[in-house]
């Protein structure tokens, strides 16, 4: 059963969450603030975590920095911030995705379902390729991990997405929008600047090895086995 950890200071947002949540069958607690939240994490160890930003004690954006690779779940912020800054840093922190209240709970439901179906379509392709390896990198797909000359990467779960899925397929060139369609299962308000957020993070963290993954103007990405 996919687990989902609903963390908001303001109880009558919660409840309401975690009861639509409830309804379309997934376990779900939650936390009243950032520390908590950090918490339940280690213990719950949740699938999707819907994570309010204006918090006491520990805001949205603190939990985003403070949570590593191997325990991070599938992050949607939420934000009163109608702000294309403050969304962007909440990408650029390792969310997966954001809405803006007032939201539509049943909007919100679908992105959750979104998010915790991750990776699905990704295994699904060519299931009998357990290990992907592109010039000096290996992806481990029963454990999602990526390692790079033998070091484990740190990466959010839709880097990770993101790059098996360009792994997978050297030197085919994908559209921004067909990259949101792949990755995230669906379009997003925020339009293709996700993707564009999330190469950049990728291309940070494979340093020497950031020219796997390449840009063709105009279009989108590809990915090389020569960098």
């Amino acid at each position: 059963m996919i687990k989902v950890l609903v963390v908001d200071d303001e109880s009558s947002i919660s409840t309401a969450v975690a009861y639509a949540l409830r309804r379309e069958g997934y376990m779900v607690e939650t936390a009243a603030d950032g520390l908590e939240a950090l918490e339940r994490v280690e213990i719950f160890k949740p699938d999707v975590m819907v994570l309010d930003v204006m918090m006491p004690r520990l805001s949205g954006y603190d939990v985003c920095r403070k949570l590593d690779g191997q325990s991070r779940p599938a992050i949607l912020l939420l934000t009163v911030k109608d702000d294309i800054v403050d969304k962007v840093l909440g990408l650029e922190l390792g969310a997966d995705d954001y809405m803006t209240k007032p939201f539509d709970i049943r909007e919100l439901a679908a992105r959750v379902k979104a998010l915790s179906r991750r990776g699905t379509a990704l295994a699904q392709q060519g299931e009998e390729r357990q290990v992907l390896t592109l010039g000096g990198l290996t992806a481990e797909l029963l454990s999602r991990t990526v390692r790079m000359q033998g070091e484990q990467l740190d990466l959010t779960p839709k880097e990770y997405d993101l790059l098996v899925l360009l792994m997978r397929n050297p030197e085919r060139v994908y559209s921004r929008e067909a990259l949101l369609e792949l990755v995230w299962n669906m379009d997003f308000a925020g339009g293709t600047r996700t993707v564009d957020i999330h190469v950049q993070r990728l291309r940070k963290k494979l340093g020497d090895l950031q020219g796997i993954i390449q840009t063709v103007y105009g279009i989108g990405y590809k990915s090389t086995g020569t960098p």
